[in-house]
């Protein structure tokens, strides 16, 4: 499998034979899938209702989430306590993607979305993206499409099926579980969904605020890593870097740490790192307010509570309204890489962030929004932000805006970036580690390892399989 997944990195064209008719197509669906957002005070917002004692924000049903405080405590953080108001989502929703053979090449099936909280409107998301309460109809409204497949997978090849977490920032303990279902029948395609290469799904990751966060985190459980790569790849691997990246992902890579010992520090920092995080009544969060219709810090850092009324055609439910987080600014994610013998590295970090099930997660090199750090004593930029930032064109491997999660974010995006640094870069703290693309691979069959944030640049990193920058044909005729 993971050799028929290299041949769809390689096919740049497939069911659409050329990005102008992707386009043309994407064009056709923002005419038929429009939605109206806008931003309501939280007191007027539809079905919802603010508990009297706790001031907890809750769906009338009891379902969907809520909104809460959390008390938290990390050593070796920045802040090391502090209190913030949490999602608390329960339940488990399903992101899953359909695949199928078409004259020998893998596709992936792709559905064209509007969530209220995108940037641009419709991005390209998984064959389904449903919570429990959307799939089990609470909100009343129509079957999810393509469901059954991944409620019932004894007919077909299932590539991948983990449960992962979600921001562990803005989420309390919230996992979904991915899903990459081979199929063999023929499949109705209904309207808003289309088939595409993995090849052309790279190029598309290579554009800001196109294929959406739930895409980038379920392609990137796929099974990557295998033995004989490099021979599948042949003539396509056009530079060193390419050639490297490529070995990254064999089995058979040197490893700068062996799969035991990576296992066995991130269970040591897990273990030796003191931490508490406690969900608490939202009235009683510390250093922040309830006022003019929103919930937010007085210096206005790190995020705020809004509420938003939604008008959509093309969705299970046509009118909603709805609680979100608004960040305050655009955050970075990025990943140091290097060269080392032939091979690509990858520099990780254990990150702990208080709605984690496990403490710590495999996060990216630099994960943060600068301008938060403005707000922390001192005013200290996190590791490694300034090689990340200051990088020189040469260096910057990838690098894109995308969407967060759009159901429950407003208009929150991150800069995604991969730059490379030099062979003999050593400067590693503590609490980071160099990997490979097989060790990640490898840990992506398991939940809670790597977190959101890494999961989109490791999708992100495997679009440089075949070219060095991939490029994107300018949408611009849309």
């Amino acid at each position: 499998m993971p050799l028929q997944i290299a041949r769809s990195v390689l096919a740049t064209s497939g069911l659409f034979p050329d990005f102008g008719r992707f386009h043309q197509w994407l064009t056709d669906q923002k005419r038929h899938a429009s939605m109206e957002v806008r931003v309501v005070p939280l007191d007027e917002l539809a079905g919802w209702h603010t508990h009297p004692v706790t001031g907890n924000i809750a769906h009338e049903s009891g379902r969907f989430y809520s909104v809460e405080g959390l008390d938290v405590r990390i050593e070796q953080t920045f802040a090391g306590s502090w209190q913030q108001p949490i999602l608390n989502q329960p339940e488990v929703g399903i992101l899953g993607i359909l695949v199928k053979e078409f004259d020998g090449v893998l596709h992936f099936l792709m559905q064209a979305k509007v969530e209220p909280g995108n940037h641009n409107g419709l991005q390209l998301s998984p064959t389904v993206q449903a919570t429990r309460s959307n799939f089990t109809r609470v909100h009343r409204g129509a079957r999810v499409p393509y469901l059954d497949y991944f409620r019932d997978t004894s007919r077909h090849q299932v590539l991948a099926d983990v449960r992962q977490s979600e921001q562990g920032s803005w989420f309390h303990r919230k996992r979904n579980r991915n899903m990459v279902v081979r199929v063999e029948e023929d499949i109705e395609l209904r309207d808003g969904f289309c088939w595409l290469t993995l090849g052309q799904l790279h190029r598309l990751l290579a554009a800001d605020d196109l294929v959406n966060m739930d895409a980038r985190t379920v392609l990137s459980c796929l099974p990557f890593a295998a033995t004989g790569l490099s021979g599948v790849y042949g003539s396509t691997v056009a530079s060193p870097f390419t050639s490297c990246l490529v070995r990254s992902c064999e089995l058979e890579a040197a490893e700068p740490h062996t799969m035991n010992a990576l296992l066995g520090w991130i269970t040591e920092v897990r273990s030796g790192l003191d931490s508490h995080a406690e969900r608490i009544p939202l009235r009683d969060v510390e250093g922040w307010r309830r006022a003019d219709g929103r919930i937010a810090r007085p210096d206005g850092a790190f995020f705020t509570v809004v509420g938003v009324q939604v008008s959509a055609v093309g969705r299970e439910v046509r009118t909603w309204s709805q609680p979100m987080i608004q960040p305050c600014d655009e955050g970075v994610c990025a990943f140091l890489v290097k060269k080392a013998d032939g091979v690509l590295q990858v520099l990780v970090q254990a990150k702990a962030e208080p709605g984690f099930v496990d403490v710590v997660e495999l996060a990216p090199t630099v994960q943060c929004t600068p301008s938060n750090h403005d707000a922390l004593p001192g005013g200290e930029r996190p590791p490694y932000l300034t090689e990340v930032l200051d990088a020189r064109p040469e260096q910057i491997r990838f690098d894109a805006v995308h969407s967060e999660e759009g159901g429950r974010f407003f208009h929150a995006r991150n800069r995604y970036l991969v730059v490379e640094v030099a062979e003999d870069f050593d400067a590693v703290r503590p609490g980071y580690r160099w990997v490979t693309l097989a060790q990640l691979s490898a840990l992506l069959r398991h939940s809670h390892y790597l977190n959101v944030e890494a999961r989109s640049l490791v999708a992100c990193l495997h679009t440089l399989s075949v070219r060095p920058r991939p490029a994107f044909e300018s949408a611009a005729e849309d």
